[in-house]
């Protein structure tokens, strides 16, 4: 049965780290779905238009992994939604694997997520989710993946690709051949 995967869209989002797992998802023939915050129509950080195809409901429970892109207004945005801090609080309670990368982890901070866990977040951000998680564990991992708590974090917009490749293996894809014609291993083995 194909996993499932939503990425959580909110104006002010960086649109690479919202799209790189839909495009490495979608590629591998995995049903992942674009799920606007509050409308279909969203306004990424730096004015590209986005168009979901839902809207942030109850179904949020049923997908296998739900995926927080950063930028720092859309991430203020999934902070600050009291029914999707609802939402997550249920999918971490049922063990459901929950992602979040640069300042997307810092929603998962404030929603009690990071609490005992270990994190990444984009570099400078670590006071701030300490300010709110209690006992964390930051790394300085391009992604970090904490099994135990269903948990994967990464840091900035050029770890989207990394951080996709790790949804998408948590997600049980094998993503040997895609990073081969994506180039991704020409990067990691001529990036100086």
């Amino acid at each position: 049965m194909t996993k499932t995967a939503a990425v959580i869209i909110a104006d002010g989002c960086e649109e690479v780290e919202a799209l790189s797992p839909v495009d490495v998802l979608r590629r591998l023939g995995g049903k992942i779905d674009m799920v606007g915050l509050n409308k279909l129509q969203v306004t990424s950080a730096h004015g590209v238009t986005l168009t979901c195809d839902k809207v942030v409901d109850d179904s949020l429970l049923d997908y296998d992994m739900v995926i927080f892109p950063g930028g720092t207004t859309g991430a203020k945005n999934l902070r600050d939604d009291e029914k999707l801090q609802e939402l997550m609080k249920k999918r971490a309670e049922q063990k459901k694997w929950n992602a979040a990368m640069c300042a997307g982890p810092t929603a998962f901070a404030h929603y009690g997520l990071l609490d005992n866990n270990r994190y990444t977040v984009f570099p400078g951000l670590e006071e701030q989710v300490n300010a709110e998680a209690k006992n964390t564990t930051h790394t300085n991992n391009i992604v970090e993946i904490d099994q135990d708590a269903h948990l994967l974090t990464s840091r900035g917009p050029s770890t989207a690709f990394a951080y996709s490749y790790a949804i998408a293996e948590t997600l049980g894809f094998d993503t040997t051949e895609l990073k081969e014609v994506m180039q991704y291993n020409y990067l990691i083995d001529n990036i100086q």
